[in-house]
């Protein structure tokens, strides 16, 4: 071998030794990288991977559902779908992105593009979509191949019949909270649970196998079975809404309660609002102001005071009062509403024609321990309990403190204040041959399996009178309505009992009362004979005419008039009841009316002494006047008197005596 085949020898070892040392540090480099990985890194790399492929996902069950006492849906839920995005992976600009939502989504395109320029990794863009909506938009995000979009799954509430029972039901807002009425009370018994999935995702966040999920249904949620009858709250819708446009008031409640067993059968409230869109409403509008609202139950509070004045010995039937028209108190002076006097009057009459001075006497008679004390027997003065949240629990005199006015006029029903709720409490006690009822709501709670979770039952809560008291004022209270001051409310063929209020209204503060604002209101029960239903009227602050023979007497009317009708309740009067009237009628034995005299001075007033009640609201119905009425039987006075001028729209007070 000669020198140069011995150069290139060594220099082929050469290069055959650093090829080798080059393969072994790669190789070195090459297996420490694998050890550093899935040696030393392995377990963090593994968290971070599965955390790119699995995603949590959530399924929620439905709320449960809001049943009548019939099983007629109130509230009902399903599942919808809800839009969210992750600005930070979305693959367009934010306003080209908006630009293709915006067809879909209730918000503006301004709007959508806002939140998608917001610096954070999750923004809501719509809860509970319309579901063609939904199918639209995801059908949209496939062909535009969209990222950083996302659906979930949430609970969608639904009242089909709108308006109705709004403030008594409540409202759901955003993740299933129940915010008032019902649904706030019972959110723990019927809110929708969720469950938490983990699931495998491609790149795309796109579950993989996603129709595994399909066979994992959310659990059902308890339903909740009222004791409102639909038919009898659409009843009282109706009525509400006809108050409201006739009178104009600043708000009204109207309750209807089965005295025997204290269920609520409707309770409404205006104003009012749509729980579907409760976005919209006010917070006047949410007020159930049957239960929270206080006010002074005016003349409605007299036969709780006249019962508790012959329950306690302080007055008997047959005891006569002299009626002047007017009583001092102290250093007041108390007037009848027409300031006339009827001269002697048992207590009667005293209720059948709303004598005021009558019932303050009978008030000081019993003295402000008595009073009090009675109030309290009737549930005044404290919470019925029943079970929607909010309840005032009223205000009643200190006895110890009250002075012979305070006597004088919580006899008439003043100085104390009462919620809606309470009165038709203590109302059911009277109808019920004195055993009051407590109010309430919810019949029954039942499982998803159809078992009962909870049931009520009607519940006693005292007899403040006794039966023959309570038979003796209902009987009294029918004679208010066939021939006293209610008999706007009079149904024919049938016996109920009623009683109208007006009374001033409190101011704001609740320390004096409001210039120039009054409630109306009219509480009655019946028939006569079995009592079945409670109902009580309230209307706060009407425009023009506020008495409540006026403003709410009718609505009662108007009210049982249906009810009676619905449930098919036999009238107690047969047809020979109506014949003397219709032959009456038929023989047009009316009398001669004058003429409507107008001038710049108003409306002449003639003479309407003598006159039957008939005759005199037929006048003044074509003269454009109001008429109050008190009594039955021929005129005995008028107010306005004979020969004085009265403006369109004023009311005219008139007493019948037979």
């Amino acid at each position: 071998m000669n020198t140069e085949d011995k150069k290139r020898q060594q220099f082929m070892k050469r290069r055959i030794a650093a090829c080798i040392v080059v393969m072994f540090t790669v190789c070195a480099v090459v297996f420490g990288r694998l050890f550093w990985l899935q040696v030393v890194k392995g377990p963090s790399l593994s968290r971070r991977a599965d955390a790119q492929t699995e995603e949590s996902r959530k399924i929620q069950s439905p709320r449960g559902t809001i049943l009548d006492r019939d099983g007629r849906v109130l509230a009902i839920s399903e599942m919808a779908k809800s839009l969210y995005a992750d600005p930070t992976m979305i693959n367009r600009s934010p306003s080209e992105m908006a630009h293709i939502l915006a067809p879909y989504l209730k918000i503006k395109e301004s709007e959508i593009q806002e939140r998608l320029q917001r610096d954070t990794a999750f923004v809501w863009l719509e809860r509970t979509m319309d579901h063609d909506h939904y199918e639209a938009l995801q059908q949209v995000i496939k062909d535009e191949k969209l990222q950083g979009l996302r659906f979930n799954d949430e609970n969608h509430r639904y009242y089909p019949n709108g308006k109705m029972a709004a403030q008594l039901i409540g409202f759901v807002g955003e993740n299933d909270q129940g915010l008032d009425g019902i649904e706030m009370v019972l959110d723990k018994e019927i809110k929708g649970d969720v469950q938490k999935f983990h699931i495998t995702t491609d790149r795309n966040n796109v579950p993989i196998l996603e129709s595994a999920l399909e066979k994992i249904l959310p659990d059902q949620e308890r339903s909740v079975q009222l004791t409102i009858d639909s038919t009898i709250q659409y009843v009282v819708e109706k009525g509400l809404d006809g108050i409201m446009q006739r009178n104009h008031p600043s708000g009204a409640a109207i309750i209807v309660m089965n005295p025997k067993t204290g269920e609520i059968l409707a309770m409404g409230s205006r104003p009012n609002f749509d729980p579907n869109e409760y976005g919209k409403g006010n917070a006047e509008a949410y007020k159930n102001r049957a239960v929270v609202n206080l006010y002074e139950p005016g003349s409605t509070f007299k036969p709780i005071m006249a019962a508790s004045a012959l329950d306690s010995g302080k007055w008997d039937v047959n005891r006569v009062y002299h009626d002047v028209g007017y009583i001092d108190v102290d250093d007041r002076t108390i007037h009848n509403w027409d300031d006339a006097g009827m001269g002697n009057v048992t207590i009667k009459e005293i209720l059948k024609f709303s004598i005021n001075t009558g019932m303050a006497y009978i008030g000081m008679q019993m003295g402000g321990r008595i009073e009090t004390e009675y109030a309290r027997r009737f549930g005044f003065g404290q919470p019925t309990g029943i079970e929607l949240p909010g309840e005032g629990a009223g205000i009643l005199f200190d006895a110890s403190s009250m002075s012979r006015v305070d006597e004088a006029i919580m006899g008439i029903g003043q100085g104390n204040a009462v919620t809606p709720l309470q009165m038709v409490q203590a109302f059911g006690a009277i109808a019920n041959g004195g055993h009051m009822m407590k109010p309430y709501v919810i019949k029954e709670i039942d499982n998803p399996d159809g078992s009962i979770y909870k049931k009520a039952e009607p519940t006693e809560v005292g007899q403040p009178v006794s039966a023959d008291v309570s038979k003796t004022i209902s009987k009294i209270m029918a004679e208010e309505i066939s021939s006293g001051g209610g008999q706007n409310a009079h149904i024919a063929g049938y016996d109920f009992c009623g009683k109208t209020g007006t009374a001033q209204r409190l101011n704001a503060e609740g320390t004096g009362y409001a210039e120039g604002q009054y409630i109306g209101s009219f509480v009655g029960f019946g028939p006569l004979e079995d009592p079945q239903f409670v109902v009580l009227i309230v209307v706060d602050n009407p425009s023009g005419v506020y008495y409540g023979a006026q403003v709410a007497a009718p609505v009662f009317k108007e009210i049982m008039e249906e009810i009676v009708r619905f449930k098919g309740i036999r009238p107690s009067h047969g047809q020979e009841n109506l014949l003397p009237r219709r032959k009456q009628e038929e023989k047009g034995q009316r009398r001669h009316m004058p003429e409507i005299h107008r001038s710049d001075d108003g409306i002449l007033m003639p003479s309407f002494i003598g006159w039957d009640n008939r005759e005199v609201n037929d006048w003044l119905d074509k003269a454009g006047l109001g008429f109050v009425p008190n009594g039955a039987g021929r005129a005995v006075y008028q107010s306005p008197k004979a020969g004085t001028y009265v403006r369109d729209g004023d009311d005219v007070h008139v007493t019948f005596l037979r």
